[in-house]
């Protein structure tokens, strides 16, 4: 992801995918914020996002989708609740995205599992590059 309207249109589509629940948990906020920052989108740019939604970009190369699959997985987990629409929208999104369901359904079962919802970068090319073969 290299352009700034590549960068506005991921931190869009995280936004719109936090409040999907109904409403935005300060650690969804802070955790937006802070990709918003790794990213060099800076606040004023990021606070508009909340007021204009941005049209969402197609993600061209697999390795960014993968990330930006995990980005939201991780938004997901941030307020500490799963909801079912949550779930919904995040499988729709991967599908929309071309990503493997059963690699994508492979990292929510891990990051499940683990006790910080963080899994190691390795394990999740892993399970995408296992659907390769």
């Amino acid at each position: 992801m290299n352009s700034y309207r590549e960068k506005i249109s991921l931190l869009s589509e995280m936004i719109a995918f936090a409040i999907i629940d109904g409403e935005l948990h300060d650690r969804e906020y802070d955790f937006l914020l802070l990709i918003s920052q790794e990213i060099g989108i800076e606040k004023e740019s990021f606070m508009e996002l909340f007021r204009n939604r941005k049209e969402h970009l197609i993600i061209k190369d697999e390795f960014n989708r993968i990330i930006h699959f995990y980005r939201l997985a991780l938004l997901m987990h941030c307020d500490g609740v799963l909801h079912k629409r949550e779930k919904n929208a995040i499988h729709e999104i991967g599908i929309k995205m071309g990503l493997n369901p059963f690699a994508m359904k492979r990292i929510l079962k891990l990051m499940e599992d683990s006790s910080n919802q963080m899994i190691p970068a390795e394990k999740i090319i892993c399970a995408f590059q296992e659907q390769h073969n």
